[in-house]
């Protein structure tokens, strides 16, 4: 056996742990919150991201899901599944947009979103939205279409009733159609 100091008996090092168990929770505590504004600065990151014009159609979204009187929850843009867009000219622009929107802890009619968190709960809602704006702002004809159903429900007949919809909507003005064009994604 060896002994560093040679007499036999073996030497006992104090072992200091840099913090107690309340220091230790105190810690915890701290790096949970840090977590915690981190997640909820990240439920408005992906809209930030967004082009302003299609930013424009997920509001309109929001703002019809608010209106529903079955929705208790406010609800934050979560991500984009599809975007397209045709310029056919003189500043018109044809939009269409398939995203995500999905359940915060906020109650709905919110006004500061800033320190919602998204709950995992809740079933994603799966919107389209497409729509004519001319020099970026929403044109009133043709009627913006949105549409907005939880994902589970959303049928393959509510898909094609979508496409054909948006579809319609770019030929009524003599357009190619908005899901034949390449878009950002």
């Amino acid at each position: 056996m060896f002994f560093p100091d040679g007499s036999g008996r073996s030497i006992h090092f104090p072992i200091t742990v840099p913090f107690s168990g309340r220091n230790m929770a105190a810690l915890l505590l701290w790096l949970l919150s840090v977590g915690a504004l981190f997640f909820a600065s990240d439920a408005n990151e992906a809209y930030k991201r967004l082009p302003e014009a299609y930013k424009k159609g997920v509001d309109l979204a929001l703002e019809k899901l608010s209106s529903h009187a079955g929705i208790q929850h406010h609800f934050l843009f979560f991500r984009s599944l599809t975007q397209s867009d045709i310029e056919p000219g003189f500043d018109v622009t044809y939009i269409y947009h398939h995203f995500y929107l999905k359940a915060t802890k906020c109650q709905k009619g919110t006004v500061d979103s800033s320190a919602c968190q998204f709950r995992n709960d809740r079933p994603l809602i799966d919107c389209a939205v497409c729509y004519k704006t001319f020099r970026g702002e929403i044109e009133q004809e043709p009627k913006p279409y949105v549409h907005c159903v939880h994902k589970p429900a959303l049928t393959e007949d509510m898909k094609t009733t979508r496409v054909d919809h948006c579809n319609t909507l770019g030929y009524s003005s003599g357009s190619p159609t908005l899901l034949a064009s390449t878009g950002n994604k």
